[in-house]
């Protein structure tokens, strides 16, 4: 079910886990089915777990694509990475080019580059789908961590790598006895929380009701579920009748020293009431 080795994400990504698996590990059940993960992201729980059979996906095409060519051709993406420069010339360049239009490894290194070089590691898109985030002026960052990207590779290889809606995902491969980790977008808590737009589409409050729906009818199929939200009123009312724990978080992409600090929560469905 869950191998020993483990290795850290390739990718920042806003919103994250890695802050929080101290957290969420514990919570971890014996389960005897696949993991999947639907809202991948930066893969944290996914990459520190290393579970030997497992479906990830996530609605983002190019971050897709980026984790496939890690899977099957990483020796290509390393290499197209080793030419990248940390320059605000060729970041701007390289973040002009349409990735869909590059060969699908040159668009996977592309995708490290700009997260490796671009501020605060900010994956984010305009409306039209085009990456936005500006350069990062750091130093020395690590464009291409050979062994990491290795060791993410022998970890990605002969898993299920899908780009499609959450709902579709589940739906298809969704089994008893299979554990499923949900990372959906946030409620926000503020007013100014939902600044960013990190995929072409948004996260609505009626999204967020149809993943409570959702997480009911995986619990009545026999699923071990594990999400993670904002401590919102919303969230709290959605997901009332499952076990909800609140932790203190940090939010390292906030201006604002005071608006660093939050509340997220942790659900889980292991042993409450059948719906």
């Amino acid at each position: 079910m869950v191998q020993k080795n483990s290795v850290k994400p390739i990718m920042q990504w806003a919103g994250g886990k890695s802050q929080m698996l101290k957290d969420i590990l514990p919570k971890i059940p014996e389960y005897t089915g696949k993991y999947i993960e639907p809202f991948f992201g930066g893969g944290a729980l996914f990459f520190s777990l290393n579970p030997e059979n497992a479906v990830i996906a996530d609605s983002n095409p190019e971050l897709i694509n980026m984790y496939t060519q890690v899977a099957n051709n990483v020796e290509d993406v390393i290499s197209k990475l080793q030419t990248y420069r940390n320059t605000e010339e060729m970041f701007y360049n390289v973040r002009s080019l349409d990735w869909k239009s590059l060969p699908t490894y040159e668009a996977a290194a592309r995708t490290l580059y700009l997260n490796k070089t671009c501020f605060n590691g900010l994956y984010r898109v305009n409306r039209k789908g085009q990456f936005n985030t500006s350069f990062g002026k750091y130093k020395n960052p690590n464009i291409c961590n050979e062994e990491l990207l290795r060791a993410a590779s022998d970890l990605l290889k002969d898993k299920d790598i899908i780009c499609g809606d959450y709902l579709e995902v589940l739906e298809k491969y969704a089994m008893p006895g299979d554990f499923v980790f949900l990372d959906p977008p946030y409620v926000p808590v503020s007013k100014s929380a939902n600044f960013t737009r990190y995929t072409k589409e948004q996260f609505y409050k009626d999204d967020h009701k149809n993943l409570a729906e959702e997480v009911k009818r995986l619990h009545r199929l026999g699923c071990y579920v594990i999400l993670t939200n904002s401590d919102h009123p919303l969230v709290h009312e959605l997901y009332k009748d499952f076990d909800i724990q609140v932790v203190d978080t940090k939010r390292s992409i906030s201006s604002k020293a005071s608006t660093r600090k939050g509340k997220d929560v942790i659900i889980t469905n292991f042993t409450y009431k059948t719906f």
